[in-house]
């Protein structure tokens, strides 16, 4: 039975009636004493200052006690209550955030289990796929989309096709890019979305075919992403679109993920497919192998590998986009390096037809998000004719 402190009641309600604004802090405080006298009208703001306080930055360990508390909190309105629903899914999610930020993977993937239970399922469709659960990943990420749920988007579909694909499941990740490219083709009819996020698209779903060793489908959305490109060298973009870089570094990133070491729960990788909810650890990680990448290459360089080089090259430039491949601000200067370099180096290779179109079709995707079209579509031209060489 809880004993009720009639004196700190008292002096909570003085404080809410008060002429004066309370602080975040104190606001906490009130909150907690009138909880337990009335929790059906004090839990709710509770949570809401709980979760305000926390974003004051007080730290990860407070940060982290603050979220719990508000998931308590949460948990504990009840049933039917106005916006439980809402606030537990905040609560739970800053709760996975703080531990993930302090490296408590288990702990965190808890929380993401229970922010599923809650209608929230990407947290753990990230985790799951961070290590290698691939079609668990993609069970939840259709569950999202065809449920309908709030969080279904655009991106929703890319991560969906990006884990069947993980999982090997390459005709039904096929099936659901399909669906998105479809979408995205009427959207550029009635101008509401970037020829060029429809060029990478394409492009992108060139090397799901060339994957599963449909050569015809690859080849067929390369002529269709090559005639987008006309287009776009002849008569540019109908809108001036802004902040669509994240299209272009999340299929370029993903379209790296063969290269990389495989993911298990031992050993997570970043959830490729997704800009989005990476944990800490495992993009410090991901991000970590720099140095010996570098190293690598220059090994590599001063042997004379190029085959080899080219290939971490290519890995060093992905890691470059997950970094910045955001970020507007210089934007051209930054990665033309990464881009010509990996042309330069492929053409020193003798007869490597495959190296090389990869290599000019990185470039051209990257002027396309640099809005240097004729380059562009000179550079994917050039790859086409490779490809279909022989």
């Amino acid at each position: 039975m809880v004993t009720i402190d009639h004196d700190a009641v008292l002096r909570a309600r003085v404080l809410l009636l008060g002429s004066g604004r309370p602080s975040e802090a104190e606001l906490v405080g009130a909150y907690r004493v009138l909880a337990e006298v009335s929790p059906k009208a004090y839990l709710p703001k509770l949570v809401d200052a709980l979760l305000a306080l926390r974003r004051q930055g007080w730290g990860p360990k407070v940060d982290l006690a603050l979220a719990a508390e508000a998931s308590r909190a949460a948990r504990r309105m009840e049933a039917g209550a106005p916006n439980r629903a809402e606030r537990l899914r905040r609560a739970l999610d800053a709760h996975r955030a703080s531990l993930f930020a302090l490296g408590l993977r288990a702990e965190g993937r808890a929380v993401c289990e229970a922010l599923a239970e809650a209608g929230r399922n990407e947290p753990l469709a990230n985790v799951l796929a961070e290590e290698g659960n691939f079609r668990e990943a993609a069970e939840l990420d259709e569950k999202a989309v065809r449920s309908g749920l709030s969080e279904h988007s655009v991106w929703n579909m890319v991560r969906w096709a990006a884990n069947l694909e993980g999982a090997g499941l390459h005709d039904p990740a096929a099936a659901v890019f399909r669906e998105l490219l479809e979408g995205t083709r009427r959207k550029v009819a009635e101008q509401r979305t970037a020829l060029a996020i429809l060029t990478w698209e394409l492009v992108h779903f060139s090397r799901m075919r060339e994957a599963a060793r449909d050569g015809a489908g690859a080849a067929a959305a390369r002529r269709e992403a090559l005639g987008v490109l006309e287009e776009l060298a002849t008569s540019g973009e109908p809108e001036n679109w802004s902040c669509i870089l994240d299209w272009w570094k999340t299929l370029f990133v993903l379209s790296g993920r063969a290269a990389e070491p495989a993911a298990s729960p031992d050993s997570p990788m970043p959830p490729f497919g997704t800009d989005t909810g990476w944990s800490p650890h495992v993009r410090d990680g991901f991000l970590g192998m720099l140095p010996g990448l570098e190293a690598e290459a220059a090994g590599l360089r001063e042997d004379g590998r190029l085959p080899e080089l080219v290939d971490v090259r290519r890995r060093i430039a992905v890691r470059a986009a997950v970094r910045e491949g955001g970020r507007p601000h210089l934007f051209e200067e930054r990665f033309t390096p990464y881009f010509d370099e990996g042309v330069a180096l492929t053409r020193r290779l003798s007869g490597d037809r495959a190296r090389l179109a990869r290599a000019l079709i990185d470039r051209s995707m990257f002027l396309v998000a640099a809005r240097s079209f004729e380059p562009a579509r000179a550079d994917f031209a050039e790859a086409v004719a490779l490809l279909h060489e022989g």
